[in-house]
């Protein structure tokens, strides 16, 4: 099981930035990814970023150059850096943490979510 700590979302104008923090404690679980999905009712979930092991990055076609992912591994923490935000940015932002047991299961768990409001 892992326990999650969000924080960070709140309600902002257009153009504005917020910083999403996420620290997951999981034990011994090594966490091959982390990352950031987001939900809005009625829609379908969709990757924001994920920072993988390695330093891989991988981020939302929408993103287009306006959020940086960035991880502390002593920490088990990732961040997500929003900038120029847009009232279509919207949603309940969700951590994600994925990796394979000593057994070799993967697993994956998720937060509770931050809401993130951006007004016009």
């Amino acid at each position: 099981q892992v326990q999650f700590v969000e924080s960070g979302g709140g309600l902002v104008q257009t153009g504005e930035s917020l910083r999403l923090s996420c620290q997951a404690s999981g034990g011994t679980l090594r966490f091959n990814a982390m990352g950031w999905y987001r939900q809005v009712p009625g829609k379908q979930r969709e990757m924001v970023a994920v920072f993988r092991t390695g330093g891989i990055t991988d981020y939302g076609e929408f993103v287009k150059g306006r959020f940086t992912i960035s991880r502390d591994n002593a920490k088990n923490a990732v961040y997500l850096q929003m900038t120029s935000l847009k009232p279509e940015d919207t949603a309940l932002y969700l951590c994600r943490v994925e990796g394979v047991h000593d057994w070799g299961a993967p697993y994956e768990y998720w937060g509770q979510g931050t809401q993130v409001t951006v007004s016009s």
